[in-house]
């Protein structure tokens, strides 16, 4: 498991070879996301699509993450609630909640 300076832990399941976003790129991704206790809160598996967002318009920990990252990439991802939805929770997320992500950049377009 790695850190970054902003305590954005994550582990590379799998390395892309593709580009990386920036943070003013659209991508489009797969991913699941988990509390800590393992409750899924939101997956676009479960959904049978991918989902595509301006990765600039989504919580910092996933704008600095997925930056991270190369196309066809899967990592995992500890986001703190400071750099996730904070004090103010979010649908089926606890305020000052840490979050599990496991995101599959698809591409970055």
């Amino acid at each position: 498991m790695k850190q970054t300076d902003s305590g954005l832990q994550y582990k590379v399941l799998k390395e892309g070879t593709g580009k990386s976003p920036k943070a003013t790129d659209v991508v489009e991704v797969n991913y699941e996301g988990k509390l800590i206790d393992g409750t899924v809160f939101d997956s676009s598996y479960e959904r049978g699509e991918p989902i595509e967002f301006p990765l600039n318009q989504v919580i910092a920990g996933w704008t600095e993450g997925l930056q991270l990252m190369k196309e066809g990439g899967k990592y995992e991802f500890y986001i703190p609630s400071d750099i996730a939805y904070g004090e103010a929770g979010n649908a089926g997320i606890e305020p000052n909640s840490t979050l599990i992500f496991t995101v599959e950049l698809l591409k970055v377009k």
